[in-house]
């Protein structure tokens, strides 16, 4: 095994997770995929990233989801993650997908940033050196750049996969319209995109209004993030606002009056989620994975108890028409899928 670590991954791993094909290339992707935005940075304890992850992989969720930008500080999660690779997990690379991104501000002055060839050619060959990586699985494309032709941003996608840095290519929080096009260059080029990845969940839908057809017409995966609404979707809420949660705190994702406007909702979903034997977050990422369009969950941790309760949200991703009207009246939205 690797220098330092006694880590065996759990025999029965793979008997744990169903896996989804992405879109229409060879690639399969874990129900349940692990994301790295929290949790992994320079103020969180290292023993229980390192905990978190082999529960993960032991339950056979394989693909860990970076970028450049995820801390605090920004690159600590990558080089915190490296960390981790090089004393567990250096005998199972080729059991994982590691993905990272760029898109966001990462270094001062006009090359860290947005989506111009310098900076995402950059910013890969940071992540690897922070990883101790060869390539990643899956690069990503974080965020359209409208002041960036998109032919550059797309070529340099192209030309990561071309140098072997990177083996598939993704985008995130791009609309359809942007979305479409960088298809057609990815594809003209000769790299066509792997994934898209959008925030998703019962009271975010805007991936329902064109972005998931055109997922699919077009053979591309989807990974969602945020499935618990920054963790409204779960029972933290349903007596009020606990200390030193996130809400507490004035998160800039999440925020007191947010999750108090929220509250009859969430405790009506609660009611549903309970007669179908889940708890609320179970039931919003079963919600989520009903979609056969959706490859992949991308859930966050912060101890290995919350990677145990997701995964038994697999179990159970059938929604009777009753379930899914009461879901629609509670959060206001009759659209169907």
């Amino acid at each position: 095994m690797a220098k330092n670590s006694n880590y065996v991954a759990a025999e029965n791993r793979y008997e744990k997770m169903h896996y989804r094909r992405t879109g229409n290339s060879g690639l399969l992707l874990p129900e349940l995929s692990l994301g790295l935005w929290h949790n992994f940075g320079d103020n969180d304890n290292f023993k229980n990233g390192r905990n978190i992850l082999k529960c993960a992989f032991d339950n056979g969720i394989t693909h860990f989801d970076l970028a450049n930008n995820y801390g605090p500080s920004p690159g600590a999660a990558e080089e915190n993650f490296g960390k981790i690779l090089k004393k567990d997990f250096k005998n199972y690379r080729d059991e994982l997908i590691i993905s990272s991104k760029a898109g966001y501000g990462m270094w001062p002055g006009p090359y860290g940033d947005n989506g111009s060839k310098k900076y995402l050619i950059s910013s890969l060959d940071q992540s690897l050196q922070r990883m101790n990586l060869e390539y990643v699985d899956i690069f990503y494309h974080h965020r359209p750049d409208p002041e960036t032709p998109l032919e550059e941003t797309m070529g340099a996608l192209d030309l990561m996969v071309k140098q072997g840095k990177a083996l598939y290519v993704g985008l995130s929080n791009y609309q359809p319209s942007e979305a479409e096009k960088a298809f057609e260059i990815l594809k003209d080029l000769g790299t066509r995109c792997l994934i898209h990845q959008p925030k998703y969940n019962i009271f975010d839908r805007w991936i329902e209004d064109g972005l998931l057809n055109l997922l699919k017409i077009s053979g591309v995966g989807s990974i969602c993030f945020s499935p618990l609404a920054q963790g409204i979707l779960t029972d933290k809420y349903l007596s009020g606002l606990p200390k030193n949660s996130r809400a507490i705190k004035e998160s800039p994702f999440l925020t007191s009056n947010k999750v108090l406007e929220t509250l009859p909702k969430i405790i009506a979903l609660n009611k549903i989620a309970k007669d179908r034997n889940q708890t609320l977050a179970q039931m919003a990422i079963s919600w989520i994975l009903k979609d056969n369009r959706i490859t992949s969950v991308l859930i966050g941790a912060s101890k290995t108890e919350q990677i145990l309760d997701s995964v038994k949200a697999i179990e159970n991703t059938q929604f009777s028409e009753e379930e899914l009207n009461k879901i629609n009246e509670i959060t206001h939205n009759n659209k169907p899928l």
